[in-house]
């Protein structure tokens, strides 16, 4: 008789996004006249740049013609666009060789698959409030986790612990409270993740919505991180490839743990395990670097800017607390009248059919909050926002 993971019983029932599009979907079945505005996931409304589908057009043409025709490509990613995500960290003043670059289908299947590489004896510590999907990858492989606990009293920016651990997973701007560490606050995880031999999982996804020049944009910015961290980026939130997957991870060389380089050991597991991203979406990725479509993609940026500028606005005017708005596209607000979490999720459809996403969702920490995303429409946005005063206006 086959045996199963049992680790996989230890999980939630349902995913966190999934569960609250099936409540969306049963009331909007239960009330077919009411217009439902879905404010909770983060899945961009913009269309991609016409730069970039015109890159990802020629690419589809060359791979109908027989002279320009491409098949298995490099596993790691191919050398145009890993050299020109190498030439973007260097105009942000980031050294970053381009074969420590490994282009992937999106952030969120390398930061559950990395987990690869270590034994499930490492004892694993997450901030909470998280993006579930580091909680849940490593449940599945049966790691001890740890939680480090973020409030308002902490900004929901947690600190080093006093005790030591294996692996830290790091999430700036984070999803999903919006807050963002500064310079002083990454250099003391890195000092720690040196000192005790741990390894810094940063998840950068959302790196372009920061405004800010004393918030870094990469791990790699703070002295001493090459030796202790991982990030993972993406092109979904950046350019709007949540429909056509690409993202990238960064690998240091100088990073080795217990004798064995962890550059060495993924390029072993993505040439095993993985067959790349497709030549037609590597084309479309690598054009998000040129400065026809960079204008292209700024503006897309700034429209889910100014949707969370409009948020939370809303909320200023209501006098809700929150976190966010500002370097990141999340808004994560206190529940009013003190609300739980999916009572206010609740609360919101029923009364003005808006959708959010339940704190509680994302760790014990989150319980009492509430998840609104900028990657929406302009005009319902606007009318959400108005709804949701009509609600609560003094």
């Amino acid at each position: 008789m086959v045996k199963l993971n049992e680790h996989y019983q230890e999980l939630q029932q349902n995913y966190l996004f999934s569960e609250v599009a099936r409540r969306a979907a049963a009331f909007a079945a239960e009330h077919p006249d009411r217009d439902v505005i879905r404010l909770s996931i983060g899945d961009v409304t913009r269309p991609l740049a016409p730069a970039v589908v015109e890159a990802m057009a020629r690419a589809a043409r060359e791979m109908g013609s027989a002279d320009t025709f491409r098949g298995y490509g490099p596993e790691q990613g191919y050398a145009f666009l890993r050299e020109a995500i190498r030439d973007d960290y260097a105009g942000r003043g980031v050294a970053v060789d381009a074969d420590e670059i490994f282009v992937s289908d999106g952030a969120k299947s390398d930061l559950g698959n990395f987990t690869d590489l270590f034994a499930r004896e490492n004892t694993v510590l997450i901030p909470d409030p998280v993006y579930p999907v580091y909680v849940d990858t490593n449940v599945m492989d049966g790691r001890n986790l740890v939680y480090l606990p973020g409030s308002t009293e902490n900004g929901f920016l947690p600190g080093p612990p006093d005790f030591p651990v294996d692996i830290v997973y790091l999430c700036s701007p984070n999803n999903p409270t919006g807050a963002a560490y500064n310079r002083a606050q990454l250099q003391a995880w890195v000092d720690y993740a040196n000192g005790c031999g741990a390894v810094l999982l940063y998840d950068a996804a959302y790196e372009v919505f920061i405004t800010d020049p004393d918030l870094p944009r990469s791990i790699f910015e703070i002295p001493g991180a090459r030796t202790c961290a991982v990030e993972f980026c993406s092109f979904s939130k950046t350019a709007g490839f949540t429909g056509t997957r690409c993202g990238y991870t960064v690998v240091p060389r100088e990073l080795s743990r217990g004798g064995q380089q962890l550059h060495q050991m993924w390029y072993r597991r993505q040439t095993t395990k993985f067959n790349g991203v497709s030549y037609i979406v590597q084309r479309g990725a690598a054009a998000v670097f040129t400065d026809e479509a960079r204008d292209q993609v700024r503006q897309a940026v700034d429209y889910y800017r100014e949707n969370a500028r409009i948020i939370a606005a809303g909320l200023d005017a209501l006098g809700f607390q929150y976190t966010g708005g500002v370097n990141s596209p999340y808004i994560w607000l206190r529940c009013p009248a003190g609300m739980g979490s999916w009572a206010f999720f609740d609360y919101l459809l029923e009364n003005a059919a808006v959708v959010g996403t339940p704190g509680a969702g994302f760790g014990p920490c989150g319980e009492g909050y509430f998840r609104l995303t900028a990657f929406g429409d302009r005009a319902r946005t606007r009318e959400a926002m108005e709804r949701i005063a009509a609600l609560f206006r003094p």
